[in-house]
C-alpha cells in the first residue's frame, strides 16, 4: 500500500471513531521518509545481477556469430562473438524485479503489522465491513 493511500483510509476513519488522534497518525505518516537508494543497496544489486549472469553465461554469448583467426604459432583467437543483450537484460530486470517485489513485500508487512489490525478494528466497529 502507497503512503497517499494509506492517509486517504485514516483521513476516512477519523470520521468513524475518537477513540485515537487520527490526525496524530495522519500527521506521523506524513512524515515518513521514502526509502534511499543508498550504496550499500547498490552494491547488493550488482552482485546479485553479477551473480546471476555467472549462473546464466551459456546463453549469453551468441556463439553462432564468432568469428575465429588462425594466427602466429598456429594460435586460434576469437576476433569476434556477440552477446545476446536481450537475454542479459531479461536477467538484470529479473534481480531488479526481485528487489522491488521484496520492497513491496515488507511494506505491506510493516502496514499490516502497524495500521491493518487498527483500521479493521475501525471498521468492525463501524459496521463499514457488512
Amino acid at each position: 500500500m502507497k503512503k497517499e493511500e494509506l492517509v486517504k483510509q485514516l483521513e476516512a476513519a477519523k470520521a468513524l471513531s475518537s477513540q485515537v488522534d487520527i490526525d496524530k497518525v495522519v500527521e506521523l505518516i506524513k512524515q515518513l521518509e521514502t526509502p534511499t537508494f543508498t550504496q550499500e543497496l547498490a552494491d547488493e544489486i550488482a552482485n546479485k545481477i553479477e551473480l546471476c549472469l555467472d549462473n546464466n553465461s551459456d546463453g549469453l554469448v551468441d556463439l553462432d556469430s564468432a568469428e575465429f583467426e588462425l594466427n602466429y604459432d598456429n594460435r586460434i583467437e576469437l576476433n569476434r562473438v556477440d552477446v545476446c543483450v536481450s537475454e542479459i537484460m531479461e536477467h538484470i530486470v529479473a534481480v531488479i524485479d526481485d528487489f522491488v517485489s521484496e520492497a513491496e513485500d515488507l511494506q505491506v508487512e510493516a502496514y499490516n503489522e502497524n495500521f491493518g489490525t487498527f483500521l479493521s478494528r475501525l471498521e468492525n466497529e463501524s459496521g463499514l465491513d457488512q
